[in-house]
């Protein structure tokens, strides 16, 4: 099988990376994956195969026809078997090149979020399912997030599936806690709590801020140690001036070894108001990190409260911090904790393991399409070409979501 998967653009995002893992082990099986880049970008994806760009811009992806024909020259080029649409504008790239262009192969949809965060209002709704309705499959990142999308958009109830992210396998070498050392900027001798993700608005850095406060009380030679770059890191950097806590908080913006600062963390904190399954989790527990979360999205799903980790409801600052504080705690416990969450990923969710449960959908997948002459029924008569005119139509429409 060669599958083609579409990303928003080369950067160290969890959609990205994970596609970049997925496509990596798709090769090694003896199947062939290739990226093909949306828009330009500067950071190096852990793949080696084949890559295109289609050097689209952002700014007008609602009538980026040359980015759309040099998609349908690639499709015509390489003879994938499946495009997969892998979040961000993807789908929309795919959808609007096959129907103008009319090649036939089939496109997948992996849904990695809460897509009804993203997608609000019954004109925003309309919209985007004119982009799932071609779609021949939905994979989503959790059931949480499976959920969600069935009931946002019911007509697409049949087509989902839930395959989870997956993470690397290392040598125990590279997870030993003594591998981590000096490698976090410590000022003090107090516990290192870890956030890795992307300075946006899901992320909820400004509630770490208050909850890292709430934990200085109890520990005030704490530190928090913040992974990844993004648009409101200057807002959060500022912030933490303003709140007197410049020598507690480190800022390391995007890094390559992030299990070895990872490893070396006392605690990961993750107090997201929006996600689907963040790999950062399985990480952790990879590298028998204690892990406290919000109870949002599918985190649930892989933190089990008092099991594989601590679970808060979303939204308590106070539940959190004193979450975070009893994870710090080195007890017999604690201990077990984390040595369930450890086996957890071992035996589920690897990246290889991962890899062959998408093998088999797009079989699966294949295979349906072939019984039924790649044929996409239809729920109110209209036609595909009835969905071109649509959607380019309604292109000029204000306040569509970019999920």
């Amino acid at each position: 099988m060669k599958i083609l998967q579409l990303i928003q653009k080369p950067q160290r995002r969890g959609a990205e990376l994970f596609t970049a893992q997925l496509s990596s082990h798709i090769n090694a099986a003896g199947h062939e994956a290739v990226l093909v880049f949306l828009y330009e970008g500067e950071a190096d994806l852990p793949f080696s195969g084949k890559m295109y760009h289609l050097c689209g811009r952002p700014g007008r992806r609602f009538v980026d026809f040359n980015a759309w024909r040099r998609l349908a020259q690639i499709i015509a080029k390489e003879k994938p078997d499946i495009i997969q649409a892998n979040a961000g504008d993807t789908l929309k790239y795919a959808v609007f090149s096959r129907l103008l262009f009319r090649w036939k192969q089939p496109i997948i949809f992996r849904n990695a979020s809460t897509i009804s965060l993203y997608i609000k209002g019954s004109m925003a709704v309309r919209w985007n399912a004119l982009f799932f309705r071609p779609t021949a499959k939905v994979i989503s990142v959790s059931h949480a997030s499976a959920t969600d999308f069935g009931r946002l958009f019911p007509a697409c109830r049949a087509k989902i599936s839930v395959i989870p992210v997956g993470v690397e396998d290392v040598p125990d070498s590279m997870r030993e806690k003594a591998a981590g050392k000096n490698v976090l900027q410590h000022s003090t001798n107090g516990p290192a709590f870890i956030h890795v993700g992307g300075f946006t608005f899901e992320k909820n850095h400004e509630g770490l801020l208050s909850i890292f406060e709430k934990i200085l009380r109890d520990q005030p030679d704490a530190s928090l140690h913040l992974v990844g770059d993004g648009p409101l890191r200057k807002k959060i950097e500022t912030l933490t001036q303003q709140k007197g806590l410049a020598a507690q908080v480190r800022f390391y913006g995007l890094r390559t070894d992030v299990l070895p600062l990872v490893s070396a963390a006392t605690v990961l904190l993750l107090p997201s108001k929006i996600e689907g399954l963040p790999g950062v989790l399985l990480e952790a527990f990879l590298c028998r990190t204690p892990v406290v979360a919000f109870d949002v999205g599918g985190i649930s799903e892989v933190v089990q409260n008092g099991q594989t980790g601590w679970l808060v409801k979303g939204g308590d600052n106070d539940a959190f911090a004193l979450a975070a504080l009893d994870a710090a705690s080195d007890t017999p416990g604690n201990m077990k904790l984390v040595q369930n969450a450890f086996a957890l990923v071992r035996s589920r969710y690897l990246s290889r393991q991962i890899g062959q449960q998408f093998l088999s959908c797009y079989a699966s997948l294949l295979h349906n399409e072939i019984t039924s002459h790649h044929s996409i029924g239809t729920t109110n008569g209209t036609t595909p070409i009835d969905d071109a005119n649509n959607l380019v139509n309604e292109n000029t429409l204000s306040g569509i979501a970019h999920h």
